[in-house]
């Protein structure tokens, strides 16, 4: 490679475990469980995803679970670096609730926050415009510094939401328009031209292995 050649970092953003007993909470910066009991999942994972990787997870359990158990399935024994700035986005108060009870006990914070989802803030909280903005920090960061070209990152829906939002541009109520999926991959490459803006391809979204 030489001086004027692009380097291009193939970040996989992987979402971790389902949460059991969900049930239509929302559990924001809550250190909560993942169940990984999904071997066939993890396997097809395992089996398609780089070997040569940069590993990094969130510091939440349910990331840190999810990475063990991907680690477990395909023979990786590095330790994952943990990025605080990959963690999901804070709910505040909300956290632990349903949206019905969220609507019942804070009815005018949860109607503003609806109307404009991408830029309000829970009570408490962050917005999703914030961690696009802590999330593309990180990804500038660790995009240097390392050797691989891959990076393996277990992280949250909407980390890679904001993620995706970065990548493409978007205002942050135009980024929620993605799904994704518990242990779906999104890959986003980034792509540095020596001497100009850095360029971002996406090469798929909510991707499921099996």
């Amino acid at each position: 490679m030489t001086e004027d050649t692009p380097r291009t970092i193939r970040w996989w953003w992987l979402r971790h475990a389902p949460i059991p007993e969900r049930r239509g909470r929302v559990f924001g910066q809550m250190d909560v469980d993942a169940d990984t009991s999904d071997a066939s999942t993890l396997n097809g994972l395992a089996a398609y995803l780089p070997r040569d990787a940069l590993w990094i997870t969130s510091p939440l359990k349910r990331a840190r679970q999810t990475a063990a158990a991907l680690a477990n399935a395909m023979g990786h024994d590095a330790e994952p670096l943990v990025e605080p700035d990959f963690a999901e986005q804070d709910f505040g108060l909300w956290q632990g609730l349903t949206h019905d009870e969220m609507a019942e006990r804070f009815p005018r914070e949860n109607e503003l926050f609806w109307k404009t989802p991408g830029s309000a803030s829970p009570p408490q909280g962050e917005s999703l415009a914030e961690v696009m903005g802590r999330v593309g920090r990180a990804v500038e960061t660790l995009s240097r510094g390392h050797p691989q070209e891959e990076r393996i990152v277990f992280a949250h829906g909407g980390v890679i939401r904001a993620a995706l939002g970065l990548s493409l541009s978007l205002e942050p109520e135009r980024a929620l328009c993605f799904a994704v999926d518990n242990l779906s991959v999104t890959r986003i490459d980034r792509i540095a031209v020596p001497g100009g803006p850095v360029q971002w391809r996406i090469g798929g979204v909510n991707l499921v292995y099996l």
